[in-house]
């Protein structure tokens, strides 16, 4: 394996862990999008990522992303759930999925201080605490 070669490997595996990192905090927290889930989407962005960079001439990156994100918009939007009374659930849980990818696109880009710091700043604002407003109010 050539030098590139290794290098594409360690932006999968460190695309993954950060995955896992998110996914880990998502399983933890008992939401649908849980740790495999976090992982399998980052380790997707970022070999999309890599493969538009390495493997296609051109412009095709800057579409391959736009795609990744209308496309990962899609799932998200599959969690988002209406109940009957009113209330939306999984709107937390489809910016993390939309985050996730954004996250592994940039470990596949190569980008090793913004991958990690994004995955920071995603668990500080997962962390933070969950307001209910009281029944009633608007």
């Amino acid at each position: 394996m050539s030098h590139q070669d290794w290098v594409m490997v360690m932006r999968l595996a460190l695309a993954t862990f950060l995955g896992a990192v998110i996914g880990f905090q998502r399983e933890w927290s008992g939401k649908e999008a849980g740790l495999r889930t976090n992982m399998l989407i980052c380790l997707g962005s970022a070999l999309l990522t890599l493969l538009s960079i390495y493997a296609f001439p051109g412009d095709v990156p800057g579409r391959v992303a736009a795609g990744i994100v209308a496309g990962i918009g899609f799932i998200g939007a599959g969690v988002i759930l209406h109940r009957t009374g009113g209330t939306v659930v999984g709107l937390t849980t489809a910016a993390t999925i939309w985050v996730v990818a954004g996250i592994g696109m940039a470990a596949g880009a190569g980008q090793y201080v913004i991958a990690p710091a994004a995955t920071v700043l995603v668990l500080v604002t997962l962390l933070l605490p969950h307001f209910h407003k009281p029944n009633g109010q608007s």
